[in-house]
């Protein structure tokens, strides 16, 4: 009795393994990096046609295969659902907590980057083209929020990072054009980077936008006492 009940325990335990695997159709079509948002991505790869995801700094994170096309990510305490017609994407199954609103994430084309992900290589050119694609399609999405993108270029320069600092701020300074703030800010990194000429220019640029930006005055009246205006 006992060695038929392990036998049985062996046999699911089989057929559990095996219901991980993933057919080669499937894997084919799954594989790839997905937008999860507009400035962040999740992939999706295989090992021994086993679904894997890398995300948010995990490499190895493996969600519980729920049926042929659907998995359940605990990370996320979601349920995700391929869909694969007419083209290949994710969609998060329907929640109480979301309910009404849908979820999906579109595969990526091979070379397609996030403005971050540019960034991160130094295109700064191409990521700015993103981060204005953004904008272009939703003006209100948080990823282009000056304050943002400000903070991202704020941590730079704790970091001593100023060619990044610079870069981010220019970014910022294209995207909210109309803001003192950001050219205060792109100001502030040429200065912290010894660029006392380019400093110049955008706490003047900030000053012709708000005159009454206190940062900007204060720092013009050290330069000045310097002797460098």
């Amino acid at each position: 009795m006992k060695k038929s009940i392990l036998i049985l325990f062996l046999l699911s335990l089989c057929i559990s393994c095996s219901s991980s695997k993933n057919s080669e159709e499937f894997v084919n079509k799954a594989e790839g990096r997905y937008l999860f948002n507009a400035n962040e991505v999740l992939e999706v790869y295989f090992k021994e046609q086993e679904l894997y995801v890398k995300w948010r700094g995990r490499d190895d994170i493996k969600p519980l295969k729920v049926s042929e096309k659907s998995f359940y990510m605990k990370e996320m305490n979601e349920k995700m659902i391929f869909i694969t017609e007419p083209t290949i994407q994710i969609k998060l199954a329907e929640k109480t907590e979301h309910k009404g609103v849908k979820y999906h994430f579109k595969k990526m084309a091979a070379n397609e980057k996030t403005p971050h992900e540019y960034f991160a290589n130094k295109e700064y050119k191409k990521a700015l083209e993103g981060y204005l694609k953004i904008k272009k399609q939703d003006s209100l999405n948080p990823v282009i929020r000056e304050y943002e993108i400000n903070g991202i270029g704020y941590s730079y320069l704790r970091e001593k990072e100023f060619e990044k600092a610079i870069e981010i701020f220019k970014i910022n300074t294209v995207l909210h054009s109309n803001s003192s703030n950001t050219f205060d800010s792109l100001a502030e990194a040429y200065l912290s980077n010894k660029d006392t000429t380019n400093a110049i220019v955008n706490y003047k640029k900030a000053l012709s936008i708000n005159s009454e930006n206190k940062g900007a005055l204060r720092s013009l009246k050290k330069l000045r006492n310097s002797k460098w205006i």
